[in-house]
């Protein structure tokens, strides 16, 4: 059967720069097997298949696969396939994008970032943060093998916490931005753990003053050694960072430069939720045989 498709660019706004998430539109019908199989062949970190929502209070629902497994949320998925939707002639009921998925509900607001350059008004896609399904500190054990995978020093390591939100992320705060693009993982060593890396730029960026933070993360358990830009990761970091007063109410947090990528994720928290938003760009239209 023929079925809508599409691969987005997340969390940058140059086309290509960003983390590629790969959306089956139409996806009534297909078996877990088969969502299974097409993740496994797209290789991407994730592909999405929207269907029609099971709660009255959602817009549509979206399963989300890695090439090795279901997860019940994840960041750049949830905006890509949003924006897939929008294209593909979805309307939200309300204000906001309702997302049904693995963790629940998830709201997703378009942003108003000001005019182009042939002064039509940009929009950005964000979701709320998610609650955090795990946290607190990381074991000193569990500390001291990653920090041994990861190549650090224990100086190097600021603090270390949980911040599980589908992915079972756990963040360690560096000294700086620049040691977290310096770090060379051992994917081996590390196995099973999904570790994110976050650090301060404390001048921000050439060209870019308004960059607070780089992050970094690595999930190899799922077949990804290293993510481009995630979502997931940067709001649960989010939670915990605003949660000890370690960022502003709103900031950029750097991912990808590691990898020759330009990701850009956007950290609002108005005092109700905590949003994460990014830029969307469709690079793949067309249609799949599935």
């Amino acid at each position: 059967m023929t079925r809508r498709f599409a691969q987005v660019d997340v969390f940058s706004s140059i086309p290509v720069a960003g983390n590629p998430v790969a959306v089956v539109v139409d996806s009534d019908g297909l078996t877990d097997e088969q969502m299974a199989a097409f993740a496994r062949w797209t290789n991407l970190s994730e592909t999405t298949f929207l269907l029609p929502p099971e709660s009255s209070d959602a817009d549509y629902r979206l399963r989300i696969f890695t090439p090795t497994g279901e997860l019940p949320f994840a960041g750049h998925p949830t905006l890509g396939s949003a924006h897939a939707w929008l294209e593909s002639g979805g309307s939200p009921a309300g204000d906001r994008i309702i997302q049904e998925c693995g963790v629940g509900l998830v709201p997703i607001r378009r942003e108003q970032i000001g005019p182009d350059d042939a002064g039509a008004e940009r929009t950005r896609l964000a979701f709320a943060a998610p609650p955090l399904r795990r946290s607190g500190p990381v074991d000193a054990d569990v500390l001291a093998e990653v920090t041994a995978a990861l190549g650090l020093e224990p100086s190097d390591v600021v603090d270390a916490q949980w911040v599980a939100n589908g992915p079972d992320w756990m963040a360690l705060m560096l000294t700086s931005g620049q040691r977290v693009v310096e770090v060379e993982p051992d994917m081996a060593a590390l196995g099973t753990h999904e570790v994110g890396l976050v650090g301060p730029h404390a001048h921000g960026l050439p060209g870019e003053p308004e960059v607070d933070f780089e992050v970094r993360g690595f999930a190899p358990g799922f077949g990804i050694a290293e993510d481009p830009v995630t979502g997931s990761l940067n709001a649960g970091i989010a939670v915990w960072l605003r949660r000890d007063g370690l960022a502003a109410a709103s900031y950029v947090a750097a991912q990808g430069t590691a990898l020759g990528r330009s990701g850009r994720v956007h950290i609002t928290d108005d005092g109700a939720d905590i949003w994460v938003g990014g830029a969307t760009t469709t690079v793949i239209a067309g249609t799949v045989v599935l």
